[in-house]
């Protein structure tokens, strides 16, 4: 794929919302190079910029990629990014000591000025009750592992893939035995995690977006999990661009095959002199 993608119509007719299957092929956006100085980029973190590993605290920023995200906020007057499941103080921990702007907690908080730990807030922390029952499902299996986030509670299921039915059996029987909670299941790559309902990574962006300085740009977006795919859902309302990670997901512009292809993509970004 070439940069004529950037001034192709959305409703391009490999673009299928609307099927139950997504595109037999999608072309990898090896090449695609927008004008950095109209554009927002945004950019989920597990298993986009970063590679997935057996457990949430073993991920590490690959040598380079700070450097490339910096020159990247600088090209783009600082339009740039982060739109994660997990809460600024952990987004912060690990590209330490660089701090970026971001959507945490799935739009939960959100950062839009560097040096803020959060300008707003969308959701109140998860009940404490309620956290404890969920908690107590990782005792289901070893090598479940429990992440609290405040806003949401992630049981992680990597070390022990087999207990997957098990988790989401457990949550599904709290769920029915309170109706009336205000909850939501997120199912992701080995975890299951569950937050407040009325707020996602697309109710995220759309705030972010109406805010400098990324108010008025084209966003392009890269994920990889099933909760990006309501970001995927609302880039052609802001004729942005959605690209997703690892798998051929519906309604984007392209895939890559893996983080490693997201950071050299990024790299290429750079070369943009006009």
């Amino acid at each position: 794929m070439t940069s004529e993608l950037a001034e192709r119509p959305l409703n391009d007719e490999r673009i299928m919302r609307d099927g139950n299957d997504a595109p037999e092929t999608v072309p990898v956006p090896h090449a695609l190079v927008p004008h950095l100085n109209e554009t927002a980029i945004l950019l989920d973190i597990d298993g986009t910029l970063l590679d997935l590993m057996p457990t949430p605290r073993e991920v590490w920023v690959p040598p380079g990629l700070s450097d490339t995200l910096n020159r990247l906020v600088e090209r783009t007057s600082g339009a740039l990014a982060l739109v994660s499941g997990r809460s600024l103080n952990d987004i912060d921990l690990i590209f330490a000591p660089d701090v970026f702007r971001a959507v945490g907690g799935h739009g939960a908080e959100m950062r839009l000025s560097v040096g803020h730990e959060a300008d707003d807030v969308h959701a109140p922390p998860m009940d404490k009750e309620l956290k404890r029952r969920l908690a107590a499902i990782a005792k289901l299996s070893p090598g479940i592992l429990l992440e609290d986030k405040g806003y949401s509670l992630a049981l992680h299921y990597r070390l022990a893939p087999h207990a997957e039915k098990a988790i989401f059996e457990a949550v599904s029987l709290i769920r029915a035995d309170l109706p009336n909670a205000p909850i939501e299941v997120l199912p992701g790559k080995f975890v299951c995690e569950i937050k407040h309902s009325g707020f996602n990574k697309a109710s995220g962006v759309r705030e972010l977006m109406k805010h400098e300085p990324f108010r008025g740009r084209r966003p392009i977006f890269i994920g990889d999990d099933v909760t990006d795919e309501t970001v995927f859902a609302i880039m052609p309302d802001m004729n942005g661009l959605a690209f997703s990670v690892g798998r051929r997901a519906m309604g984007v512009n392209g895939h890559f095959d893996a983080p490693s292809d997201v950071r050299e993509f990024l790299a290429r970004l750079l070369d943009d002199t006009r």
